[in-house]
């Protein structure tokens, strides 16, 4: 495992740790008295939500996933709720505001769901004209403006889940020249992941409808919406994880990781037998901590994690493929023509 995830899953142990502990710990009456009994628990409790929490994500999410700077934002919101209902009355009256904040998100929830059923219909309406993957002709449109191309791939995930989710839209899809060898490749894999969503949504609406059945909904609606996102990647790991289109070889990382490489830039193709004991830093697609296949590039290539939302630059790349002597005979007149020249 990469040291840049090893850090993201690192940082979200201690936030739900540290979380924790505030509500289990801190006192829920209090006295103004100047003792340490009851100063030190509160006091702790500020330094962790505001001070070492934020340090810790600039270092672990922003600095070693290179993140904008303004995300730290989500990072103190989250502090600041989780002080309004975990410290004693007379101090959370000072986070009173969150309280009235609660309307405002009621009211962005029903928008973004409402946006959300009129992206989709737009988009499935738009996506009509358009040949293949939609977030390729978001990468292809934006790729010289790293700004709106991380505000406009994310939004591109969407029409795309459709597009792999249903095989009428996906039927003159290009075939691939070999897949990765994927955990989501397995129709078991897929099933039991449905189930997982049903469930949760359930459970999510029970929690929530005490406190507001519109937000309840709205959050099981969210969730219950993930099924098309499974099925998409299911599908994209069974039959689409690596193809070539229009002079690019692309490659899926199931649904949720992609990458666009034009295939002049791809300087060497090698079978290898790797090991992520051999570079622990090495971004490999596959199962296992395995890969038989070594991409080198011309110049750093972006890998798109996380719907985009974790852009990665690369030098090579490592993939377990099924069949990897055939991406290595497809490779091999474009990488020779670049040698040649």
């Amino acid at each position: 495992m990469r040291m840049a995830v090893k850090k993201r899953i690192l940082f979200l142990s201690i936030a739900v740790l540290t979380y924790t502990l505030g509500f289990q710990f801190i006192p829920q009456e209090w006295q103004y008295q100047a003792s340490v009994a009851n100063v030190f628990p509160i006091a702790l409790a500020s330094v962790a939500y505001f001070v070492f929490l934020p340090i810790l994500y600039w270092f672990f999410i922003i600095k070693a996933n290179e993140q904008k700077p303004w995300k730290l934002i989500l990072i103190f919101s989250l502090s600041s709720v989780c002080a309004r209902y975990s410290f004693p009355a007379s101090v959370a009256e000072y986070f009173e505001f969150i309280t009235w904040v609660r309307y405002p998100i009621i009211a962005v929830l029903l928008i973004i769901e409402l946006y959300l059923m009129f992206t989709i219909i737009k988009s499935l309406w738009g996506a009509r004209n358009l040949s293949g993957d939609p977030r390729l002709h978001v990468i292809e449109k934006y790729h010289n403006d790293d700004k709106k191309l991380t505000l406009a791939l994310p939004i591109a995930w969407e029409p795309a889940s459709w597009y792999y989710a249903l095989p009428k839209f996906s039927r003159q899809h290009v075939k691939a020249i070999t897949n990765l060898s994927l955990l989501s490749a397995s129709w078991l894999h897929w099933f039991s992941l449905m189930i997982g969503s049903v469930v949760f949504a359930g459970v999510s609406y029970y929690l929530l409808a005490d406190w507001s059945e519109l937000v309840a909904i709205i959050v099981s609606s969210f969730i219950g919406y993930g099924v098309i996102f499974l099925t998409a990647n299911y599908r994209v790991a069974c039959h689409y994880s690596i193809y070539s289109t229009d002079n690019k070889l692309v490659i899926n990382n199931a649904f949720f990781g992609l990458m666009s490489i034009d295939l002049t830039e791809i300087e060497n193709a090698n079978h290898i037998q790797w090991r992520s004991t051999d570079d622990s830093e090495q971004l490999s697609l596959g199962r296992g901590k395995r890969g038989n296949i070594e991409l080198k590039f011309k110049q750093q290539q972006t890998y798109f994690g996380m719907m985009g939302q974790f852009p990665t630059p690369v030098d090579k790349i490592i993939l377990q493929v099924d069949e990897p002597q055939s991406l290595l005979d497809f490779l091999t007149p474009y990488v020779s023509a670049s040698i040649n020249n």
